[in-house]
């Protein structure tokens, strides 16, 4: 089993940014793909960003392409999430995941292993 745990989540002003960080206290992570969903209240989950094993290859949705980066060191069993440009319409709690098959890509189903979520709030 893995555990995975978020944090970094806050409150920020539209147009700022933070950084989130998805942490494996126990296993490495080097084996497995990692994504970001978030789920905002009344709303499903959505995809947000993956990123394969080695971190060679990451895909994100357009509503956050070119403003979100999502990366990995594998030596610190940590994957992160770098949010820019942040606006209110990115409020939600974001959760990190773990898909050890690495075909789940954006489908939430396919992931396997989930942390408890950090909250992110964008004030305007």
């Amino acid at each position: 089993q893995v555990q995975l745990v978020e944090s970094g989540g806050g409150l920020v002003q539209a147009g700022g940014s933070l950084r989130l960080s998805c942490a494996s206290p126990g296993r490495t992570l080097s084996s497995i793909a990692m994504g970001w969903f978030r789920q905002a209240p009344g709303k499903e989950r959505e995809f947000v960003a993956g990123i394969s094993r080695n971190g060679g290859s990451t895909y994100y949705a357009d509503s956050v392409k070119d403003r979100f980066t999502i990366s990995r060191d594998n030596a610190k069993k940590t994957v992160y999430l770098q949010m820019n440009l942040l606006t209110p319409e990115d409020t939600a709690v974001y959760y990190c995941a773990g898909d050890f098959w690495g075909t789940g890509k954006t489908m939430a189903a396919k992931y396997d292993y989930w942390g408890q979520g950090t909250q992110v709030t964008v004030s305007s």
